[in-house]
């Protein structure tokens, strides 16, 4: 298994946490969300993590090589330019083996989604990416035909709405959960890491001619903590489940 890790935002919610330190380096009972997605991964049998850096990266850089792992851990290095989900995962592209498929992971989520059933979901449906999806409530959804297939995106605090091709009297709403499998032909199809782009575009947009469905899970198996609120409700999260 592996993985990819994107830790290299600036963490601009969790200010004034993260005008000291990269968001990836906050701490969660103790111990730093990076430690804590890492040590999630290893133990569902990731061996090759990639983690992108950016904000404080020095810093970043400096704690993941003083702790012993017990996996591989390579670095994308976004020093020079921050380039969001979607630029920073095609950057990362020549780290990963060609013959695996590739967890995708948002540093500040919590989870106890089972990635092996959900890569196995994955293969048995044959997706070029499956993203990780619950029922919550959030202004921001993504939309799913009645074959589960990526179908549009929509705001609805702003009403901004983008659909793959044609718009659906009949979709799912499902917000999405910071964490995707994806096959490693899908990077060569992203557009060029010379500019910070999202990743949720880059769906909508292979999804045109691709199978790119959803796997979901439970709400209670996942907790966003990019914000203070929800940082302070991790303090009870149990990690080790």
């Amino acid at each position: 298994m592996q993985a990819f890790i994107l830790a290299a935002g600036l963490g601009t919610r969790l200010q004034p946490l993260t005008n000291t330190l990269p968001k990836a380096l906050v701490e969660v009972q103790g111990m730093p969300l990076i430690k804590i997605a890492i040590n999630n991964l290893v133990r569902q049998g990731a061996t090759r993590i990639v983690v992108n850096i950016h904000h404080f990266a020095d810093k970043l850089l400096a704690y993941i090589k003083s702790t012993p792992w017990d996996a591989e851990i390579l670095i994308s290095d976004e020093r020079e330019m921050l380039l969001d989900t979607g630029g920073g995962l095609k950057k990362a592209a020549p780290f990963f083996l060609p013959n695996e498929s590739i967890i995708v992971h948002n540093v500040d989520i919590l989870t106890h989604i089972d990635f092996a059933k959900m890569i196995q979901q994955h293969a048995d449906s044959m997706n070029l990416a499956t993203l990780a999806v619950s029922l919550r409530d959030t202004s921001r959804q993504l939309l799913f035909d009645t074959q589960h297939q990526l179908s549009g995106w929509q705001n609805s605090t702003t009403g901004e709405t983008k659909w793959v091709q044609h718009p659906l009297t009949n979709c799912e709403q499902k917000a999405f959960s910071g964490i995707a499998v994806v096959n490693p032909e899908m990077l060569a199809m992203l557009p060029p890491a010379d500019h910070p782009y999202s990743i949720i575009p880059a769906y909508l947009e292979l999804a045109k001619n691709h199978r790119i469905k959803y796997f979901e899970h439970s709400a209670d198996d996942w907790l966003d903590v990019g914000k203070p609120e929800t940082l302070q409700r991790a303090q009870s999260w149990n990690l080790n489940a």
